[in-house]
């Protein structure tokens, strides 16, 4: 039986902390920059559409802004990841990471002195809407193409529709059931722990967010060094010479 590697072992621990992270920048940016997603697309679009219908709260420019932002951090991370071979995917992801977590500094830098009024401090709510979809995009190219199943730390249709469409109920074998539950939980408890710490301050939630990311981000670099420095240790062990009697 192959021995599951350290980082195999951690990825998916890594994800999940990453899954909290969305929940928690969704709840900043609906909850404290005027009715925006800043991570979740889906929603961006069909609050396009509201705004376009003229719904009131709602405002096209802000998620228009976070839309390209967003793209744009897209664009980032797959041209970060564009071409990498398998055994370094996850040292390109890294690096994607790190910019991810520049972006969320820069975030909680901006934060500081905002007052939570969307129609008050313009540069302000635009720079972190920006900030944060650009986070958030860099993030997704990443992860997808890492494509770890049931693990895309944002979208959760699919993971909500596997959990009941392949269950025994419906004939299936349940596969992947602790993860999927796990994605959903994890963005469940991120977005009321970012609704709550909001309560006291936009950076502080901010801030939170940095603080899981970067401990993912941290324990995908050790795993990976591991796992390279086992791999040259292997690669330069002289194996033994056999000699003929």
């Amino acid at each position: 039986m192959e021995k599951t590697s350290l980082l195999d072992r951690i990825l998916p621990y890594a994800l999940l902390g990453m899954t909290a992270v969305t929940g928690m920048i969704d709840a900043v940016s609906f909850l404290g920059l005027g009715h925006v997603f800043t991570a979740n697309m889906t929603g961006n679009v069909a609050f396009l559409g509201f705004a376009a219908a003229g719904t009131p709260g709602l405002s096209a420019a802000r998620s228009s802004a976070a839309l390209v932002a967003f793209l744009a951090g897209a664009l980032i991370g797959g041209r970060i990841m564009a071409g990498a071979p398998s055994a370094f995917q996850v040292g390109r992801a890294i690096s994607a990471f790190g910019i991810e977590l520049a972006f969320l500094i820069t975030a909680v830098i901006t934060a500081i002195g905002y007052g939570g009024v969307p129609t008050q401090q313009p540069g302000k709510l635009y720079t972190l809407i920006c900030v944060t979809a650009l986070a958030m995009g860099i993030r997704n190219a990443t992860v997808r193409k890492l494509a770890v199943q049931d693990l895309t730390t944002t979208v959760l249709t699919l993971t909500i529709t596997g959990l009941a469409a392949d269950s025994f109920l419906a004939g299936g074998s349940n596969p992947r059931w602790g993860r999927r539950i796990g994605s959903v939980g994890s963005m469940f408890a991120g977005a009321g722990l970012g609704a709550l710490v909001l309560k006291h301050s936009l950076s502080l939630a901010l801030s939170l967010c940095v603080m899981v990311s970067f401990i993912c981000t941290l324990a995908l670099f050790v795993a990976f060094r591991k796992g390279l420095q086992t791999r040259v240790a292997v690669q330069t062990d002289p194996s033994p010479v056999r000699r003929d009697a």
